[in-house]
């Protein structure tokens, strides 16, 4: 059975033609009008960007409401792996839908995950053929510790931006530091803030990092 996203979108601020999409992953429980906003910020350094923000594939089965990318009702390593390689094909097949919908090529998009999306979003764009524009990961982790980058000699690693909470009680800070360990076992050199006195969300000091990380990659900087 196929399983297809659907969720709210913007159009490019400027009215032109889109010249990216940045998809939104929001976190467990909620859904893609959550992170909206957060498009609506992004289009203030990049006017030509679309932006998507599907809802999550599964009805969330830890509340009688919002949606799930995958269960986390056991937390164990296993879970996230399996997790995310279950919901990275249903992500992609989204997104390729939505780019060629917008005329864009495969590697015009920006991922952006919080939570668990962020787990999402690095999976899929650490798998991805070609690879995305840049990865912003919130508050997520590293959730396939197998994963390994494709070995295509053409593949370059995306910009990527690690954010999290000093004081986040959901997924500890702990978690920044094993998404960035696992990360730069790989060759990857992201761009990584701890953010004092944050707990488990997105404030504007975190909205003022992605949005200078966004206007390095719309310039053609890496992040």
């Amino acid at each position: 059975m196929t399983i297809r996203l659907e969720g709210p979108s913007l159009p490019p601020r400027d009215g032109a033609a889109p010249s990216v999409l940045i998809c939104l992953l929001h976190g467990l429980g909620a859904d893609g009008a959550d992170l909206l906003p957060l498009g609506t910020a992004y289009q203030t350094v990049w006017p030509t960007a679309a932006v998507v923000a599907p809802d999550a594939p599964f009805p969330c089965d830890m509340a009688p409401f919002g949606r799930m990318w995958f269960s986390v009702r056991n937390l164990g390593r296993d879970t996230r792996r399996q997790g995310v390689r279950l919901a990275s094909p249903i992500a992609a097949a989204f997104i390729d839908a939505e780019l060629a919908k917008r005329r864009l090529p495969p590697s015009a998009v920006i991922l952006v995950g919080f939570s668990q999306g962020a787990m999402v979003a690095l999976h899929l764009g650490l798998t991805r053929r070609p690879p995305p524009a840049a990865i912003i990961s919130h508050s997520g982790l590293f959730a396939d510790d197998e994963l390994r980058l494709p070995d295509d000699p053409g593949w370059r690693p995306p910009p990527i931006l690690l954010t999290h909470g000093e004081a986040d009680a959901v997924l500890p800070p702990s978690c920044l530091d094993e998404t960035e360990g696992a990360l730069r076992a790989r060759g990857l050199q992201p761009e990584v803030h701890c953010l004092r006195a944050l707990g488990h969300g997105i404030d504007p000091a975190t909205l003022s990092l992605g949005l200078a990380f966004l206007n390095r990659v719309s310039k053609g900087g890496h992040g």
